[in-house]
């Protein structure tokens, strides 16, 4: 497996904390495999390495979110017993049962991760099983021969069942002789406790001293006093050496049952060790994930360019409620970093925040920051950090730091990133300020990326004029004395060393003599900081508010939404509402309309001479009651139509019965009469809508009610002619010709469909099946239509 990690300084990752981040992800592992491998774990300078890592980190993140973790269960380091298997060693059942569970957890977590894969892509993770081997044979093997316990199991060869049965037979009838001889009370005077016990895998009973000789047979062992002797009774001597030879032979078939399986896992030797490899990896990618879950790190952004963005990056070392987050972008319009101020500030940690990033995110790692930060695959990251002084070495704070420095100026490149900690410390002021800012330019005139802390004034001139080099300064707040551990860059820091005084105390005339003593350069410095920090505090402040007035405009955004929706919601409601009155309305006045129309078939069956007027009048005055009485609503947006020149022939909705007709005749300048189907009735002009006029060429009496051809056999038949009509239309126009042709007493009719694809002609005799006015219907013979052609019999 390829690792393509750069070679390491141990004491910069120590350093750094990078160490002790790695021992938080340990936890984190749910094998020892997967332990070591975190154990190991490095930074790579390889940037396709890294971001190959990042992707399996990432892909294990996501299956840990969705399904809840990966499953690692029975999983053990299979490694040494394997290892011994194949040079002919003997495996013990703990050994076999480990390899057969890993196997076991292998292939679980392998259907796992490729179920998971249905949902979420994983390419990563699922080429790490791609080398494995399924084991599922030798794990039978070794099941059937070693239970959950790791004992070899009776049944694992017919001999040793057979060794055993007659083994514990032997045993039993040993046991059952010396409880024979505890129980008769001629012989438990002489015992010390009334029990039969094993000595050396014999059975023998405790016997007090002074009848040793009673017994005959083998003394075994004593007490400590002396008192007790554990005598073998001569009547069970041949018994126990049975059972001693029994269990020998026992051993020796355990230990041929092993050594069988031992040689299968030889055989199999090879493919397990990949398969640890893979499963090894595989909990090693999980444990990242979990650490990342642990810290609520993201994934970063990463780059080769020297380019490094932390939005709100924290020490993850550091508790979240106690860690202030950094904001911090080195590598585009500045390759350098100077940070200035007093002790206490939290530029060391800072600084090791910047370092430990990088470190983890190279290692694949994510990293506690905001998501879209950015960091960069340096080849190699250097650090001179905190108190270097060595008492064996005999060297002071400053040898050491130079020469942990001049190491770093010997290995650094253009591609690394250095981080320097109190820079030039330790020694004269003067030239320890003149030797740290020859160290940065040489270092910055190389290219790489640098972070440097120090205390000397002369450092934030040398960033302000050095084009590439900033300032930066950790924020302190005179007022309650404290550092706010902010890092501000662009902003030098400030000494504060006399308005720390002054709050404290200090008379005024020594601070006005001590401010006397300061040179004009370090006060006009001191003043150009001082206005830096004001306009930045007047910028934030500004910030801030626009800020605010920002979460408040989402806020009433979000309550205007919040409002919309509701009022959507409430719309919908009254529609249905209005909709579901509307249906019931209308099916009450249908029900109404078919009772008036079976009224009028009775009435027509009971005086053939017709219908009288008084009776029609009533049964008129009746359809215009069972009008439902609902008020008149258009959609929302569209204007109705005004009904007030209406003319014979306009197609017209009676809104307060929801139904379609044509004006037959104008009765007077407020009503109408409009043909609904078969029914005339009178309507008021108020309740018609206008849809669509009659055009000048057509006279009432050609009016039709739909675009389908009807015509009619006045002699002997009635046909309904219904090619080129879709199946809603049809049985709506079937419905009305059927009522028509049972109210004019025809006893059969003829529906004409057409046979096309059969779906009009299955629509229309699925309608006549159930039809109340339909005896029965059939297919048209020859001379009738055939297939195109129903003929239905009416009652």
């Amino acid at each position: 497996m390829n690792t393509n990690k750069t070679s390491y300084n141990q004491k910069i990752l120590a350093t750094l904390d990078f160490r002790a981040v790695l021992e938080r992800c340990a936890n984190h592992a749910a094998t020892s495999l997967g332990k070591g491998r975190v154990e190991e774990l490095e930074p790579s300078g390889d940037f396709h390495e890294v971001k190959r890592r990042l992707q399996a980190t990432d892909e294990a993140v996501n299956v840990d979110r969705l399904k809840g973790g990966a499953p690692f269960g029975g999983i053990r380091d299979i490694r040494a017993a394997v290892h011994r298997a194949r040079i002919g060693g003997m495996l013990n059942p703990v050994e076999l049962l480990d390899i057969a569970m890993t196997s076991q957890g292998g292939r679980r977590l392998g259907r796992f991760l490729e179920a998971t894969n249905e949902d979420y892509s994983i390419p990563l993770l699922l080429d790490l099983l791609e080398p494995m081997t399924d084991h599922k044979d030798l794990e039978e093997r070794i099941r059937g021969c070693v239970d959950e316990n790791a004992q070899v199991m009776d049944t694992a060869s017919p001999e040793l069942l057979k060794i055993r049965q007659e083994l514990r037979s032997s045993e039993s009838k040993a046991r059952e002789r010396l409880e024979q001889m505890v129980r008769t009370p001629s012989i438990q005077k002489m015992l010390q406790d009334n029990l039969v016990t094993i000595r050396g895998d014999r059975y023998v009973i405790p016997v007090k001293q002074e009848y040793r000789g009673h017994f005959g047979g083998m003394i075994h062992d004593q007490s400590a006093s002396g008192a007790t002797l554990f005598i073998e009774p001569e009547a069970v001597v041949q018994m126990n050496n049975r059972v001693r030879e029994l269990k020998l032979k026992e051993e020796a078939e355990v230990e041929k049952i092993l050594r069988m399986l031992s040689v299968l896992v030889a055989d199999s030797a090879d493919t397990l060790l990949v398969n640890v490899e893979s499963l090894t990896e595989l909990d090693f990618i999980f444990a990242k994930a979990g650490v990342a879950r642990e810290m609520k790190a993201t994934l970063p952004l990463l780059n080769d360019r020297g380019f490094i963005k932390l939005k709100r990056g924290r020490h993850p070392l550091i508790p979240a409620e106690k860690v202030v987050p950094l904001d911090v972008e080195l590598g585009n319009r500045y390759s350098t970093i100077i940070v200035t101020g007093p002790n206490t500030g939290g530029k060391t940690v800072s600084l090791k925040t910047i370092g430990l990033l990088s470190l983890m995110a190279m290692a694949g790692l994510f990293v506690p920051a905001e998501e879209g930060s950015q960091l960069c695959v340096f080849d190699a990251i250097f650090a001179d950090i905190g108190d270097e002084q060595s008492i064996e070495q005999n060297l002071s704070t400053f040898s050491s730091h130079m020469t942990n420095i001049i190491r770093i100026l010997k290995e650094m490149t253009p591609k690394s990133l250095v981080l320097l900690d109190e820079l030039g410390a330790g020694t004269d002021p003067a030239e320890g300020s003149a030797l740290a800012i020859s160290i940065l330019e040489h270092m910055h005139r190389m290219g790489c990326r640098i972070v440097a802390t120090t205390h000397y004034s002369e450092l934030k001139a040398y960033a302000f004029d050095r084009q590439g080099v900033i300032n930066a300064s950790m924020e302190f707040d005179v007022q309650t004395l404290r550092p706010t551990y902010r890092l501000l860059v662009g902003v030098p820091g400030r000494s504060n060393a006399f308005a720390i005084a002054e709050r404290l105390g200090l008379a005024k005339t020594i601070i006005d003599h001590a401010r006397g003593q300061v040179g004009e350069e370090d006060q006009r410095v001191e003043s150009m900081i001082a206005t830096l920090e004001e306009n930045r505090l007047q910028a934030e402040a500004e910030r801030e508010s626009a800020e605010r007035n920002r979460r408040e405009v989402e806020t009433l955004r979000e309550q205007l939404a919040a409002e919309r929706r509701r009022f959507e919601e409430q719309k919908d409601k009254l529609f249905e509402r209005a909709e579901r009155e509307a249906q019931e309305a209308v099916a009450k006045a249908r029900r109404e309309a078919d009772e008036i129309i079976t009224e009028l078939r009775r009435i027509q069956r009971e005086e053939a001479g017709g219908v009288k007027d008084h009776k029609l009048s009533e049964l008129k005055r009746r359809m215009n009651d069972a009008a439902p009485e609902l008020r008149s609503k258009s959609k929302a947006g569209t204007p109705r139509k005004k009904a007030d020149r209406i003319e014979p022939g306009d197609e017209v909705l009676v809104t307060n019965l929801g139904q379609r007709g044509h004006v037959v005749e104008l009765v007077s300048e407020t009503e109408v009469t409009v043909q609904l189907g078969i029914l005339k009735m009178k309507v008021n002009k108020a309740d018609l809508e206008l849809l669509k006029q009659a055009s000048a060429q057509k006279k009432p009496q050609q009016q039709a009610t739909s675009s389908l051809k009807r015509t009619r056999d006045e002699n002997a038949k009635m046909e309904l002619d219904l090619r080129g009509a879709n199946v809603e239309e049809a049985i709506i126009e079937v419905d009305r010709f059927l009522d028509e042709s049972y109210l004019a007493n025809f006893g059969q009719v003829f529906i004409i469909h057409g046979k096309g694809t059969g779906v009009l002609r299955t629509g229309i005799q699925e309608f006549l099946r159930k039809h109340k006015h339909v005896k029965s219907f059939r297919m048209g013979a020859y001379n009738e239509g055939g297939a195109g052609v129903t003929v239905a019999e009416l009652k």
